[in-house]
C-alpha cells in the first residue's frame, strides 16, 4: 500500500481493510473451522499441553498461534495450507518426544532437567542464580506449604515445566526463617523463645546455622550477613 493512499478519516479502510466487508462473514467462518481443528491438534498432543509447560511445549504452543493466524485473517490464504503447517509442526514435536523418550541426552536437551534449589536446608545459591529464581520467590513457595523454617526443608527442585517439588524433614531442625521481611515474629517481639535456636544464627545468604559465637564469616557462602536462626 502506497503512502499517499493512506487518510486518518478513511474509516471503511481502517475497519474493514481492503477486503469487501462480506470478507468479515468468512473470517468468522474460517476462525470457527481453525478454531476445531487447533482444539483436535492441542488434545492429541496430550494433557501436558494444558497443564505447565516445558520449553519444547512452549515453543510449539507459539508456533501454533502463529500458524493459525494467517489463515483466520488474510483472504488470499486458504485454510488447508494452515492445516497443513498445523500437522508438520504436531509431528515435529511428536518425534522429538519420542526420540527423548528413547534417549536421555535428548531429554534433557528438549525438556530440560530438574535442578535442586533446597538440600538440607541450605539454598543452593549458584542454581538459583542459573535458574534466575530469587530468594523471595522460592520462599514465597515454602509458605505457601506452611513452612516457615528453612531448616525443616529437605530437598526443594526446581522441575523442567516449571513447578518447583519440595520435600520437608520429618524431625524439626534449625534453619533460617523465611517469613517475609516486614512480618517475621523474631523482630516484631510476637515469637516465643521456643520460636528461636537459641545460641544459633542463620546466614540469610545460603541458610547456613552456626554458633552465635562463631564471629566469621559463613563457611559455606563466605558472606557475613546472618539473623536469628528458628526452629
Amino acid at each position: 500500500m502506497k503512502k499517499e493512499e493512506i487518510h486518518l478519516d478513511d474509516w471503511a479502510r481502517i475497519l474493514f481493510g481492503e477486503a469487501p466487508p462480506v470478507f468479515l462473514l468468512e473470517v468468522l467462518i474460517r476462525s470457527l473451522i481453525t478454531y476445531v481443528l487447533l482444539l483436535v491438534i492441542v488434545s492429541w498432543l496430550g494433557k501436558r499441553m494444558s497443564g505447565q509447560l516445558t520449553i519444547m511445549e512452549m515453543a510449539v504452543m507459539f508456533t501454533l498461534g502463529a500458524i493459525v493466524s494467517v489463515p483466520m485473517q488474510t483472504p488470499d490464504r486458504g485454510i488447508l495450507q494452515g492445516l497443513i503447517l498445523l500437522l508438520c509442526a504436531v509431528g515435529f514435536q511428536r518425534g522429538i518426544s519420542y526420540l527423548g523418550f528413547r534417549s536421555h541426552k535428548i531429554e534433557n536437551i528438549t525438556q530440560g532437567k530438574p535442578s535442586t534449589l533446597v538440600k538440607d536446608g541450605l539454598l543452593d545459591v549458584e542454581q538459583m542464580a542459573l535458574n534466575r529464581i530469587s530468594r523471595q520467590q522460592l520462599f514465597a513457595v515454602l509458605r505457601g506449604q506452611k513452612i516457615f523454617n528453612l531448616g525443616s526443608v529437605e530437598r526443594v527442585y526446581l522441575e523442567a515445566c516449571g513447578l518447583m517439588s519440595v520435600y520437608t524433614s520429618s524431625a524439626p531442625q534449625r534453619g533460617l526463617p523465611i517469613y517475609p521481611p516486614d512480618d517475621s515474629p523474631l523482630y516484631n517481639g510476637e515469637s516465643s523463645a521456643a520460636d528461636k535456636a537459641q545460641g544459633y544464627k542463620a546466614c540469610i545468604n545460603c541458610g547456613n546455622v552456626i554458633p552465635e559465637t562463631q564471629v566469621s564469616s559463613c563457611p559455606m557462602c563466605g558472606k557475613n550477613t546472618f539473623t536469628h536462626a528458628a526452629i
